[in-house]
């Protein structure tokens, strides 16, 4: 299928930070969206729907009442967060919805999966600094929280699934945390402390270019698997990186010219291969 042309997509998590954003903009560009979320309004393409029931997964994805199926799945719903909820809940709710959206979506004959994994398999709170910066996709991952696990292990069962289907595409999206404008008043509050945002190397995402990422992805002529950092072209420090790397990870090695303000999270084979380039800054 050319992916260039309108398609149906199914959002799960559309009633979401990044989600509700996610939409609009597929939208704007010509799909046909439908949300599949626990929560959310009647109509405007809403379908309510337990993703942890595998069953009510297929059925969505199947069509719902004579509706057509869909050509695409956009995954964004989960426990967005480390800490939320206890270990097992979060482990339990996220693995279970990610397998059933994925085997649902192989069992509807959908080939073009796109999905939220996370900037947290990076190593995420870096307590143990990382192997170098900026960080990239290069290295193995490294998770710390049991949320993050979570989006480790979905990355390596997305794996094992291209493996089985080899027609499949599966795009993980390992999203920084997402912001949107009304967030960004804060920002300059973070300044004070250098240690205030290491946790993710001071990076974020613009939410509007996460759904720029998102469509990227959803257009890709390819099969198989393949990850991508998704970040803001900039930190959300006004402070130089040279000043906030040498206050925190003074004995890490910078792989390459980071310039006053570049994102430490590296965006180079998004861009290379998604064609991804963020339009907004908090600094604007």
């Amino acid at each position: 299928m050319d992916q260039t042309c309108a398609m149906r997509i199914a959002v799960t998590g559309g009633s979401g930070k990044l989600g509700r954003t996610v939409v609009r903009v597929l939208r704007e560009a010509g799909h046909e969206v439908v949300t599949l979320d626990a929560a959310g309004e009647r109509g405007d393409g809403f379908v309510r729907v337990d993703l942890t029931d595998y069953g009510q997964t297929l059925d969505a994805l199947l069509g719902v009442d004579g509706q057509d199926g869909f050509d695409a799945v956009v995954h964004l719903a989960a426990i967005p967060a480390p800490g939320m909820t206890s270990n097992v809940a979060t482990f339990s709710n996220n693995m279970q919805a990610t397998y059933n959206v994925f085997a649902a979506a192989i069992r509807a004959g959908i080939r073009n999966v796109v999905y939220a994994s996370s900037e947290t398999v990076l190593g995420l709170p870096f307590d143990v600094p990382p192997p170098y910066i900026p960080v990239d996709e290069e290295y193995p991952a490294r998770p710390e929280s049991t949320y993050s696990l979570v989006k480790h292990l979905e990355e390596q069962m997305a794996i094992e699934l291209v493996r089985w289907h080899p027609d499949l595409k599966i795009v993980a999206l390992r999203f920084s945390n997402v912001m949107d404008e009304e967030d960004y008043a804060q920002f300059p509050s973070w300044d004070a402390d250098a240690r205030a945002r290491k946790w993710n190397l001071w990076g974020y995402i613009d939410a509007r270019d996460g759904a720029q990422a998102v469509l990227r992805a959803l257009e890709l002529e390819s099969v198989g698997f393949d990850r991508f950092i998704i970040a803001a072209a900039d930190t959300v420090s006004d402070r130089p990186n040279a000043e906030l790397l040498a206050a925190v990870f003074p004995d890490v090695p910078v792989t390459r010219e980071v310039g006053e303000h570049d994102t430490l999270l590296s965006i180079d084979k998004a861009r290379r291969i998604l064609d991804y380039s963020p339009k907004h800054s908090w600094r604007d």
